[in-house]
């Protein structure tokens, strides 16, 4: 099982490095990719996970302020890197095309590609779900090789799961993945949406999940410890 780790816009200096020292005692046989701010990529000294971001330019270096770009992240030893997080294209209108273009840099430059897709609760009671997954991920990896397609994970969140503390059940969740399966069948598989150390045995139950990806979680590793002995 993967298990991907999404800090978000938290975490100063001084709180990424007392974070690291309770990080650095986690063991776990599942591959685990920590996905810090840019800020704290540079500081990053962990050696029981992947180095990931939480975002990239659609550009190439440049004159484009406040980017950063895929060459960059390499540079840093960057190995994943989170793309179209349902945070992003609603807070920042982040479109399927920019997404694309993020996806083809990523790769351009070595980094695997977390893709992020999933539906709105209006979305979900309108019986829209499986033309908002098929839309966005065919979108998203226009263009892309076999290869490449295969070498992607994707991620499934539900947006109307995360941080609220609703889950789907494992027929609403397993339906999605074998959705996401049946357009990228290669493709890593991960869950994303309120997963915790309290509903994981149910989650465990879904047979198509590859893996998490946490948010909240993430910055808990203690609980984060409880999660993972469960998994």
């Amino acid at each position: 099982m993967i298990i991907a780790l999404n800090n978000k816009s938290n975490l100063n200096k001084e709180e990424f490095d007392s974070y690291q020292e309770e990080f650095s005692k986690l063991s776990t046989e599942h591959p685990m990719i920590m996905c810090p701010t840019h800020l704290n990529i540079a500081n990053f000294s962990l050696k029981n996970c992947s180095l990931g971001a939480q975002n990239v330019s659609k550009n190439d270096k440049g004159a484009h302020t406040g980017e950063v770009s895929a060459t960059d992240l390499a540079s840093y030893n960057v190995k994943y890197c989170i793309v179209g997080h349902s945070e992003r294209r609603q807070e920042l209108g982040e479109t399927d095309e920019e997404i694309n273009q993020k996806l083809k840099k990523l790769f351009q430059a070595g980094i695997t590609p977390i893709l992020c897709c999933g539906e709105t609760r209006e979305e979900r009671e309108q019986n829209k779900v499986v033309d908002v997954i098929t839309n966005e991920i065919t979108k998203d990896t226009e263009g892309l090789t076999n290869e490449e397609k295969a070498t992607l994970i994707v991620a499934y969140e539900p947006i109307w799961s995360i941080g609220t503390g609703l889950i789907p059940t494992n027929d609403e969740i397993e339906e999605v993945l074998q959705l996401i399966k049946s357009l990228l069948p290669e493709s890593k598989i991960l869950y994303g949406g309120s997963a915790n150390e309290k509903n994981i045995e149910e989650l465990k139950k879904c047979p198509t999940i590859d893996g998490y990806l946490l948010g909240g979680l993430s910055l808990k590793p203690n609980t984060l410890k409880e999660f993972i002995e469960k998994l």
